[in-house]
């Protein structure tokens, strides 16, 4: 989506909305432009921001992603595209997405604002993420997993049944990285509890990376840096 340089020499200074929108699954959807980068909010969350969705951003930096045996990679939520968009722009690795992405509005704002600026491969899927990780025989070497409806992840995604399938989806030596809200002390209880009793019970050799505001958790100590 072309901006004009002026809109985005003025968002270093103020935040500018672009456009609103509102689906079943999101009924406050917000694009706007802050620091020259477009951001996808909602009433209580960001959904992405391009090279400064810092959780994924950095855990990235932190992970030995060069070390990955292949160039699969899944992604669960969608956003504006952060997770392809510094993949390819920031980091410069070449990863054949799958992207799964329940909401038809959000894949839509995407396409007009990040993935045609793209040049990876992408293969959009738009269906619950649940159904499709139950379903897929294929096998991935990165898994990134940020599904969220506003502020929260919903619950079938917090199951040990669910972590195991990511598991089991995942290539020998792959990464996994999954997104956790710790933005206020209840946010943090509830991803600590989350990562001892949940997570670790399927990647008992995992670790997390602590972000601004959201846990990172990592499901192999060995895959950083």
């Amino acid at each position: 989506m072309h901006i004009p340089a002026w809109k985005r020499y003025l968002s270093y200074l103020v935040e500018i909305h672009l456009e609103s929108a509102s689906s079943e699954y999101n009924p406050h959807l917000y694009v706007s432009m802050r620091r020259g980068r477009f951001q996808l909010s909602t009433a209580h969350a960001v959904y992405s921001f391009e090279d400064l969705y810092t959780n994924f951003a950095r855990a990235f930096e932190r992970c030995k992603l060069q070390e990955l045996a292949g160039n699969e990679a899944l992604v669960l939520g969608l956003g504006l595209g952060s997770i392809p968009y510094i993949l390819e722009k920031k980091i410069g690795l070449d990863f054949h997405f799958t992207v799964v992405e329940i909401d038809a509005v959000i894949v839509d704002l995407a396409y007009r604002y990040t993935l045609k600026e793209l040049h990876s491969s992408i293969d959009m899927i738009c269906t619950d993420a649940e159904i499709f990780v139950s379903s897929t025989y294929q096998h991935y070497d990165l898994i990134c997993m940020d599904v969220f409806v506003d502020d929260e992840i919903p619950g079938p995604f917090q199951q040990i049944e669910f972590l195991e399938q990511l598991r089991d989806l995942l290539e020998p030596g792959g990464l996994l990285l999954y997104n956790l809200l710790a933005l206020r002390k209840t946010d943090r209880k509830k991803a600590e509890r989350f990562y001892n009793q949940v997570f670790k019970a399927v990647f008992p050799n995992a670790t997390f990376i602590e972000v601004e505001f959201n846990w990172v958790l990592v499901n192999e100590q060995a895959l950083m840096n």
